[in-house]
């Protein structure tokens, strides 16, 4: 049952106001983690005289994060929202007076340089407040709406285009007799709402997943070969993240108090960020552009080693009760993993590597394969990348359908 015009109208200027109130919230965030960052990594090792990326520093303020953090979580109203573990991209709107203890811890862990995007949080908190908002304004709107408005001005926001957010909500939109409705006729608000999300975001803020990996015209025999290679591989690597991950969290709350679980999760990161060297710190973002600019300063060795020790970190974060998203860091593990493999057999192209790795991972750790997909494909938008992501999608796709999910219920089971 198609909709009429005179239905959907008036869903517009609300879909508009609600992605650009969401753009807003995450580039203020973001800023404000930026500054307490060029304090702690800048303004204060200068004062001490020590380097901002030695291993007593990077341990000083893993460990400091972490401790200040758990007593966000500990103190703070409503706790910082749920144990992360638990909680995927989306979730249920949770209680608006918990979103300011939520948006500090998510500050505090992006500033900090704990491996762990903006994603998670974000979207919780521009959920929560849009679904409050939203109810008090139009309280015959459906509460589904607001949601998926709130997700889809997010996500428009967080990867500077709607199209990320189409191809979310496509995996959750399915028809049914509660909305038998076209899928476009249901994505129009949504859609309206990220696009308003993206081209706030790109209006003032230069956040972008696209990398300098140039000189792909299109694959050939061997590109097609090594592109099914690296992704399975990749996958195989985000999977062994997927299994340690209930263990870890196990490990970690066996320290019951948030104070103490953090501040371990803090000096573990500390330890692993000596190992891995400071590209393996922070979200990921500008430190997998860094790296695809200056790729052949690294030897497979040591491209390999960021990979796993990004992982390892991702995994301690996450299940420690750091609060923040999965996709950013498993962005460089995907594209450090897939530069080791054009640097230990030269003729896998960077492009192929990079964006292949990037698929497997995010398909391993998400499970969501248009945002895997299409995460991939905006690293490098160069011809052919599609096509081959497609087919190199297949047995990463078989290797991880079914397996456990880097989420966990709430008795500490792995989601599958």
């Amino acid at each position: 049952m198609t909709r009429s015009a005179r239905a959907l109208l008036p869903t517009i200027l609300p879909a508009l106001a609600v992605g650009v109130g969401c753009a807003l919230l995450f580039v203020g965030v973001s800023a404000a983690a930026e500054q307490l960052e060029g304090v702690l990594w800048g303004t204060l090792p200068d004062a001490v005289g020590l380097g901002p990326y030695s291993v007593p520093w990077m341990m000083i303020v893993l460990t400091a994060t972490g401790a200040v953090e758990g007593l966000v979580v500990w103190k703070v109203y409503g706790h910082a929202g749920p144990d992360p573990a638990t909680s995927g991209l989306v979730e249920a709107p949770m209680d608006p007076r918990w979103v300011p203890g939520l948006l500090l811890a998510g500050g505090l862990t992006l500033a900090g340089g704990v491996s762990l995007g903006p994603e998670n949080p974000i979207v919780a908190a521009n959920v929560a407040l849009v679904y409050a908002l939203g109810h008090r304004v139009f309280p015959d709107w459906a509460g589904s709406l607001w949601v998926g408005l709130a997700v889809a001005g997010t996500v428009g926001a967080l990867f500077g285009t709607p199209v990320a957010a189409a191809l979310i909500l496509t995996e959750t939109m399915a028809a049914g007799p509660k909305d038998p409705a076209p899928l476009w006729d249901r994505l129009f608000p949504p859609l309206a709402s990220a696009a308003a999300g993206s081209l706030t975001t790109s209006l003032i803020s230069k956040q972008t997943f696209s990398t300098s990996l140039s000189g792909f015209s299109g694959p050939g025999w061997v590109d097609l070969l090594a592109a099914m290679v690296v992704a399975s591989a990749a996958a195989l690597l985000g999977l062994a993240g997927v299994y340690a991950f209930p263990y870890a969290h196990r490990l970690f709350h066996t320290v019951r108090h948030p104070v103490l679980m953090l501040t371990a999760g803090g000096v573990v990161l500390g330890l692993l960020a000596a190992l891995g060297g400071r590209l393996t710190l922070f979200k990921g973002l500008a430190e997998t552009r860094e790296l695809t600019e200056d790729a052949s300063a690294y030897g497979f060795g040591a491209l390999l080693l960021m990979s796993v020790v990004k992982l390892a970190a991702l995994v301690v974060a996450a299940s420690s009760g750091f609060r923040g998203g999965r996709i950013f860091p498993a962005v460089f593990i995907g594209v450090s993993f897939g530069l080791s493999a054009h640097a230990l057999v030269p003729a896998v192209d960077p492009v192929v590597g990079t964006t292949c790795g990037v698929l497997g991972v995010l398909l391993a750790t998400t499970r969501q394969g248009w945002l895997s997909l299409f995460t991939a494909a905006v690293l490098v938008p160069a011809p052919g990348v599609i096509p081959m992501l497609c087919l190199a999608m297949l047995p990463a796709w078989l290797l991880v359908t079914g397996r456990p999910l880097m989420q966990l219920r709430e008795d500490g089971r792995s989601v599958h």
